[in-house]
């Protein structure tokens, strides 16, 4: 797997992959969905001063629907957030 190494105010968060199941038991793929998550894992964060301390590697966030930069590495879903420009909203606990 292929490393990523956020630069400055920058984090990245890991997209979960959901999966609805209709009431007949067909599971729809993500692409078929409603709504876009808005809940992550942080995997790597950038080095800089402006990331708040609670924002940390494995740690739930709520981010901004629509909000930052998709990218996809080896199958899996992230999403690289500027935490400089309050795009994460909250830690889920």
């Amino acid at each position: 797997m292929k490393k990523i190494k956020p630069i400055g105010s920058n984090v990245v968060v890991k997209v979960p992959v959901i999966e609805e199941v209709t009431k007949s038991g067909i599971v729809l793929p993500e692409t078929a969905s409603k709504e876009k998550s808005q809940v992550g894992e942080v995997i790597a964060t950038g080095e800089s001063e402006k990331i708040n301390d609670q924002i940390k590697k494995g740690v739930s966030v709520l981010y901004e629907k629509y909000s930052g930069t998709e990218i996809e590495i080896d199958g899996k879903k992230f999403v690289v957030l500027d935490a400089s420009k309050n795009m994460i909203l909250a830690i889920v606990e």
